[in-house]
């Protein structure tokens, strides 16, 4: 009798050093504890999703979801703000209407991600990984449509991504988006579709945007420093206050865009001869 009441005391002290787990994988941090501590797995991430009420948000703020694979998942509109995306792997993933506010994405895997519709304002996506060869493919370029992306700090490889009716204002592309010394390269969009999207004051010094869309686009104010715009399409873009200066515009079309009168550094472009332009009356 005495063995069996030494035996459960034992259990009892065993218990008490090595709580179990609760049935939340990942529970929210006691007061004052730092939300981005809470380091979720990829099955943490599945349950909340599958586990949310219809029409109800997912939460997942703050969280820790660096190196993650969370290729082909569907986010169902869940609140990532301030989440940690550090080199995870989001291939195909369907992030319509999410919310990443200031969330960080550097060095993510982004293949053929659909973020149509999220708020990515104040988010860094720096040196994604989007392409699975060193061949550009459409298919595996993510997709913005309608996304905010105000204040979006990102660099790299993003050729073909398409940003139409996408708000970009005061976005960093390139040089200067991080303070890393070795991030100070400019970005490239080799055929980016910016069509009808704000870009105000939106920064592109040096970047690759040959062959990208601009049409009916609000690039008031925008910087284009150095930029490679050959065969770029500004038609019908508002271009009032934009910084041209030492930028390739190489057969850039340039009809019926607005505000040219009033772009900064125009004259001293480079191949501006070879721009399309509206016939002076």
């Amino acid at each position: 009798m005495r063995l069996a009441s030494g035996l459960a005391a034992l259990i009892l002290a065993l218990a008490a050093a090595n709580p179990v787990a609760a049935a939340d994988p990942a529970p929210a941090p006691a007061d004052g504890a730092d939300a981005a501590d809470v380091k979720l797995s990829a099955r943490d991430v599945t349950a909340r999703l599958f586990k949310a009420a219809p029409g109800s948000r997912p939460d997942l703020r703050e969280t820790n979801l660096t190196r993650l694979d969370l290729a082909d998942l569907d986010f169902k509109h869940a609140r990532l703000d301030g989440a940690d995306l550090y080199g995870a792997d989001l291939s195909r993933a369907k992030l319509t209407g999410v919310s990443l506010v200031g969330a960080r994405l550097d060095r993510a895997t982004i293949t053929s991600a659909d973020f149509s519709g999220a708020d990515l304002t104040d988010a860094h996506i720096l040196r994604p990984t989007i392409f699975t060869t060193l061949e550009v493919v459409t298919a595996e370029a993510p997709k913005f449509t309608g996304a905010k992306l105000v204040r979006i700090r990102s660099d790299g490889w993003l050729d073909r991504a398409d940003f139409s009716g996408a708000d970009l204002t005061g976005a960093v592309f390139g040089g200067g988006a991080s303070r890393e010394e070795s991030l100070f390269s400019p970005a490239t969009l080799v055929s980016a579709n910016f069509t009808k999207a704000i870009l105000k004051e939106t920064k592109f010094p040096g970047a690759a945007l040959k062959y990208a869309r601009f049409i009916d686009a609000d690039l008031t104010g925008a910087n284009l420093r150095g930029a490679n715009l050959t065969r770029a399409d500004f038609t019908g873009a508002d271009l009032t206050g934009a910084d041209v200066t030492g930028a390739n515009l190489d057969e850039a079309d340039l009809r019926h865009a607005k505000g040219l009168d009033q772009v900064i550094g125009l004259t001293s472009a480079t191949n501006l001869d070879s721009a399309q332009r509206d016939p002076t009356p």
